[in-house]
């Protein structure tokens, strides 16, 4: 067997993953829900989250691939058919599955990955792409972007009449990695210069906390460091700090370092500082947990998949950064840790839920509906660190 985390490795495993996420292609379009060995759960009709992600992965397949890849243009149609609220604007979080709204909140979460998929999906030359990009970024411009806070609102109703109270860093971190792709594939620097701001705000709170990340906030941007504290496993707004995001935090930084013309010195020190503080607090044995306390003890002690996909992702590009100072010696075992306790030989793809035996579990994560965290992950070593992965692959397209 190859060395796990070496090339001929990944793209063992990168294989095994996109031959899973295809199963959840739907016959009359978009993407369903995946169940732990492979089936499409029908049932739960489409959910936008998934339907983004899935499109961004397979535009990345297409540029891997040389050609665009079909279920690319499948996830393009899905985007630009099914969610789309023809009254109002944007996109519903989630649609039956004969394509019917079922959930009419808009997210900013949701909308960052059209953003993020549509820009993919353009670099990758699918048909439909730029104007379903051209709709999505005017979208978040209007309704997400605060010009004000230098962050992102979190959610809206149907009608975009009244903007949820909440503020979350979650949605913000993938709006970041949205916007420097959709700089990438528009060649707009306004979205890179937003990326920036957004970045300066997240780790100014981060600074102040010990690099224990707070992530939720009032409307007004105050932190609310016992929110969600009934509900630790929450698998979007969990309470306490959340290692994985410190890790994926890291990574953004240094990409949006290398992206910018005149980069501030405190970006490195800032994507140290998270790694370190994250590696610390979240890891028990050869894994990283879920979330700590203010304190960096546990509290949820299942391991995800997407944690370790983040963690190798982050100790690579850090460890390219800092010449090895940082990242580095971490490396080898985690790789080590997702062959062991995550990769699926009986189904395929990767496990994505541990408990604190390291059995598989479904307290959070039930199912295997994610392909984006470990596709990033795979791919991200062979590539340089800025620009994204997006723009990199379409660049040796054209070459």
């Amino acid at each position: 067997m190859p060395v796990p985390g070496s090339r001929r490795w990944r793209e063992q495993q990168l294989d095994s993953v996109l031959r899973f996420a295809r199963r959840s292609a739907l016959p009359d379009g978009g993407f369903g829900r995946l169940d732990a060995a492979g089936e499409v759960q029908t049932e739960r009709g489409l959910e936008l989250w998934i339907n983004a992600r899935m499109t961004y992965v397979f535009a990345i397949a297409s540029m891997r691939e040389g050609a665009v890849d079909p279920l690319a243009q499948h996830g393009v149609r899905a985007l630009r058919d099914f969610f789309v609220d023809p009254e109002h604007g944007g996109w519903f979080a989630a649609v039956t599955a004969d394509h019917r709204r079922a959930e009419t909140r808009k997210g900013c979460y949701e909308h960052a990955f059209v953003v993020l998929a549509a820009s993919a999906a353009r670099l990758a030359g699918v048909p439909g792409a730029a104007e379903l990009l051209d709709k999505a970024l005017d979208v978040h411009d209007r309704w997400f972007w605060d010009e004000q806070a230098g962050r992102c609102r979190e959610a809206w109703d149907a009608g975009w009449t009244t903007a949820e109270a909440y503020r979350g860093v979650n949605s913000n971190m993938h709006t970041v990695e949205a916007y420097l792709t959709a700089s990438d594939a528009t060649g707009d620097p306004r979205w890179r210069d937003r990326a920036l701001r957004i970045c300066e705000q997240v780790v100014a709170g981060a600074r102040a906390n010990g690099w224990r990340l707070p992530e939720h906030f009032d409307a007004e941007w105050r932190v609310l460091l016992d929110y969600n504290a009934g509900a630790p496993a929450d698998p979007f707004r969990p309470y306490g700090a959340t290692p994985g995001h410190g890790l994926e935090w890291s990574r953004l930084l240094v990409g949006l370092e290398g992206a910018l013309d005149d980069p501030p010195r405190w970006l490195v020190e800032a994507a140290t500082a998270l790694y370190v503080r994250a590696v610390r607090d979240g890891s028990v044995g050869d894994t990283i947990v879920y979330t700590t306390d203010w304190e960096g003890e546990p509290v949820t002690r299942e391991r995800f998949h997407w944690v370790m996909a983040e963690a190798v992702a982050a100790a690579d590009t850090l460890a390219r950064r800092t010449d090895g100072a940082a990242g580095a010696a971490d490396l080898d075992r985690w790789w080590r840790a997702i062959e062991n306790h995550f990769v699926d030989h009986r189904h395929g793809s990767w496990h994505h839920e541990l408990d604190d035996a390291m059995r598989v579990s479904g307290r959070t994560w039930p199912d295997k509906p994610d392909a984006y965290h470990a596709v990033n992950a795979l791919l991200l070593p062979d590539a340089p660190l800025a620009p994204t992965l997006a723009r990199t692959l379409a660049a040796r397209l054209e070459s």
